[in-house]
């Protein structure tokens, strides 16, 4: 199928993934973000092997090797660095690479190709009748396609539009994240990785030119506001965790340090209706305790695609694609919050409970608990 229009609302992760597999399959795409610009945003991104592959997919192959870097291992540490499992080097595909987020999505905007995204359009009203799709924007303008594609995040106005509007799921934590500058020759063996505290947790990924991703984690209440020390506050919470912890938050600026509340949705019964449908977070909002938010985000991205270019029927491809993807996000969105909450646990003796019983799982049988996901071809 190829005389097609379509309409992407949100130019995120998912929506450029989007918009570069449709126009891979011929068929013409507007992408739509109600920004006023595309700022450079985010720290890092970890992009496990199904995403990988999936991006190998549009094309993207060489390109996202020249900014990303495969991790070398990697495992789950207690606080003082003992070693709870471990994640083997691999010796073929990685299993995972981190990538500076603002470089992935200059990569995708970059692949479809100059002025594809229109800026400052909030959509505000999606119609759609037998024979396309209208989407409304908050300065008057219109736009008619035969498909409609929600990508526009957690707080998806399509989605809202299409089974209503209802607050997303406080998981219970916040989360800072951030960037460092760290020779990488400075950091001990197998840096990478997790470690676990009492209702904390803190990161770590090398990424390309001795940079090196971090994110952490602490139980507080839902929109709790910081006095605006957020260094300061991290080095507290921080202090005495194994190396190279402190080293890497004193390498971090300020400044470029960022904090969000973490959330996410209860699965859908179904993400489409006619003629439009959703993708990535405003489908399936998941926490990002497996590194799959923007993982399938891009499988999405592929497997809309696919489906559309398979029949004449858009909304028979639209519902093939949704029966192809619903399922197996949701049990990651189920999987990914229950994995946070005992991640979080703040009770010493849950807490001990915890940490000994995953020092029990041999590695090996850490890895095929991930295998679903990460071996998955979209």
């Amino acid at each position: 199928m190829r005389d097609l229009e379509g309409i992407i609302i949100g130019a995120g992760i998912g929506g450029l993934a989007a918009g570069v597999a449709l126009r891979r399959r011929g068929i013409r795409v507007g992408i739509f973000e109600r920004a006023e610009r595309l700022d450079e945003v985010g720290a890092g991104l970890s992009l496990w092997r199904n995403a990988i592959d999936a991006l190998a997919e549009l094309g993207l192959a060489a390109p996202l090797r020249a900014i990303g870097l495969p991790q070398a291992g990697g495992g789950l540490r207690s606080r003082r660095g003992n070693v709870l499992a471990t994640v083997p080097a691999d010796s073929g595909d990685p299993l995972v690479t981190v990538v500076p987020r603002a470089e992935l999505h200059a990569l995708l905007l970059g692949a479809n190709g100059p002025n594809r995204v229109r800026l400052s359009a909030a959509c505000v009203a999606v119609e759609q009748d037998a024979t396309g799709v209208t989407a409304r924007f908050a300065d008057g303008r219109e736009v008619r396609g035969d498909v409609l594609i929600g990508a526009d995040g957690l707080h998806s106005v399509v989605r809202a539009q299409l089974f209503g509007a209802a607050p997303p799921r406080y998981a219970g934590y916040t989360a800072w994240r951030g960037v460092a500058v760290v020779e990488h020759r400075r950091l001990p063996a197998g840096a990478g990785g997790e470690t676990w505290g009492r209702g904390a947790r803190f990161g770590l990924a090398p990424m390309s030119h001795d940079r090196v991703y971090w994110y952490a984690t602490r139980n507080a209440p839902e929109g709790e506001v910081d006095d605006g020390h957020r260094k300061a506050d991290l080095l507290r919470l921080f202090r005495g965790w194994h190396p190279p912890i402190e080293a890497v938050l004193e390498a971090t600026d300020e400044e470029a340090i960022l904090r969000n509340d973490i959330y996410d949705r209860e699965p859908l019964a179904r993400w489409t209706r006619g003629r439009v449908t959703l993708l990535g977070d405003a489908a399936h909002p998941m926490t990002p305790n497996l590194g799959q938010g923007a993982c399938q985000a891009i499988e999405d991205g592929v497997v809309l695609a696919r489906s559309l270019d398979e029949t004449a029927d858009v909304p028979a491809a639209l519902a093939a694609y949704e029966e192809r993807r619903l399922a197996r996000t949701s049990r990651i969105v189920r999987q990914s919050w229950r994995f946070g909450r005992v991640a979080q646990w703040q009770n010493p003796v849950a807490c001990f409970a915890r940490d000994t019983l995953v020092r029990a799982i041999p590695a090996s049988t850490q890895l095929r608990r991930l295998q679903w996901i990460v071996e998955h071809r979209a």
